[in-house]
């Protein structure tokens, strides 16, 4: 059994996390490039980002009428162009630190669907300029996609759950989007979109959607296949924040783990549900919505109604305009302020992607590891979750014992990254 060290104190539950959230299709408007030129560097970004994707961003992003930037090709990456655009006006998030991706753990960080490729650039996996360009390429295959059947998607608000379920079965429709707060989306053709609209399940509401298609259903298969030929040649870093996956709402602690699961969640349903409910867990005590801003702040005010967290209520910034980014970087500013230890270790912390109770694998302190070795499981009320080294290296140290209780991104082991000779 794993042994020798006791557990450290210094994981970040119940610290006032910081939680940012990066928006994706269906949160665009006409015109909401517009506020945000006045910035500088703004035109020339977008431009710079309109040539990496292959499309007049700029063009579209202010004076795009509703049914342009609906358009899956080209809005994909504008969403994602303006919250990183604005991540960086805000001067990025507090700062990832060598050799220790989880450092900032008092920061966490999420998309949804798209705004995953966001999310993705913002944790330091990708570059900005890998996440647009993956974006143009994703959104221009989602569209090819959507061109060959006729398919949409519907928001159903409130209702029984068990039978919105049925509803949707009901109608030959695919739950796609399961996103808290009583919003679920349907997906599908568009006969049984008409059909639950006009048959809605009781006490329920049916909305609509601005897409183009059937996002996250096998109808985007095309689109998967595509993507799955060019993740090979990329690069992808550790992430350096914790970054919490739509698949499952467990974080994701390697870069070749968040590009499997970039491929994969275009077929898949988003769990926008268990991302809101992973983010309570760890105590999140603040919230910024990266613009286009306003769905998911509004999904969490909801689902997150009447939670404190310290006796507190949690501060749920949407970032609508340029007026809000001055409380914005005051909530950064305050992760910032946090102390950080003076010595950088040269190892890295193997994180808990998930709450639950730890049984560590029987492997002994100092042995050498090859990436994807396992090191044990994370059993949760949900499902078990594994885990596994995400690089070669030297375990250095347990930090946890069998039947421990951890967090999702609580520390549980220390590796090397590098194999003394």
């Amino acid at each position: 059994m794993p042994g020798g060290a006791a557990r450290r104190d210094d994981h970040w539950h119940g610290e006032g996390v910081l939680a940012v959230l990066a928006p994706g299709q269906g949160a665009q408007k006409p015109g909401m490039l517009t506020d945000w030129l006045d910035l500088p560097g703004a035109e020339s970004f977008f431009r710079w980002a309109g040539a990496i994707a292959d499309a007049d961003l700029l063009t579209l992003g202010t004076t795009g009428d509703a049914e342009a930037i609906k358009d899956t090709a080209v809005t994909q990456p504008l969403v994602v162009a303006m919250s990183l655009f604005v991540a960086r006006e805000l001067g990025g998030l507090p700062g990832p630190v060598t050799h220790t991706p989880h450092a900032g753990r008092d920061v966490v960080i999420t998309g949804h669907s798209v705004g995953e490729l966001t999310a993705a650039a913002l944790a330091g996996v990708l570059s900005v300029e890998a996440a647009i360009a993956l974006t143009a390429v994703r959104g221009r295959a989602m569209a090819a996609a959507c061109a060959r059947t006729p398919t949409g998607m519907s928001a159903v608000l409130g209702g029984d759950p068990d039978e919105v379920l049925a509803a949707i079965d009901k109608h030959g429709l695919t739950q796609a989007n399961m996103n808290g707060a009583g919003q679920v989306v349907a997906a599908g053709a568009l006969d049984g979109l008409a059909a639950l609209k006009d048959d809605p399940p009781a006490k329920a509401r049916i909305m609509p959607l601005s897409v183009a298609g059937a996002f996250h259903t096998d109808y985007m298969a095309p689109a998967r296949a595509e993507l799955e030929g060019l993740i090979g040649g990329l690069r992808p870093a550790e992430p350096s924040r914790l970054l919490l996956s739509n698949a499952d709402g467990h974080a994701v602690s390697s870069g070749a783990e968040v590009l499997a699961r970039l491929v994969s969640q275009v077929t898949s349903p988003v769990r926008f549900d268990a991302c809101l409910a992973t983010m309570r867990e760890l105590g999140v005590a603040a919230v910024i919505e990266l613009p286009p801003a306003g769905a998911l702040a509004g999904l969490a005010k909801r689902e997150w109604k009447g939670h404190q967290v310290d006796g507190q209520g949690i501060e749920i910034l949407a970032l609508t305009g340029p007026a809000d980014l001055d409380r914005a970087r005051e909530l950064i500013d305050a992760e910032r302020g946090r102390p950080e230890p003076d010595h950088l270790p040269d190892w890295r912390v193997v994180v808990a992607p998930a709450r639950g109770t730890v049984s560590p694998a029987e492997v002994a302190e100092g042995s050498r590891l090859p990436a994807g070795t396992p090191l044990g499981v994370i059993r949760g009320r949900r499902e078990d979750v594994h885990v596994s080294a995400g690089y070669d290296g030297v375990l250095a140290e347990w930090l946890v014992h069998e039947g421990d209780l951890v967090d999702a991104g609580d520390p549980i082991a220390r590796l090397y990254p590098e194999v003394s000779a």
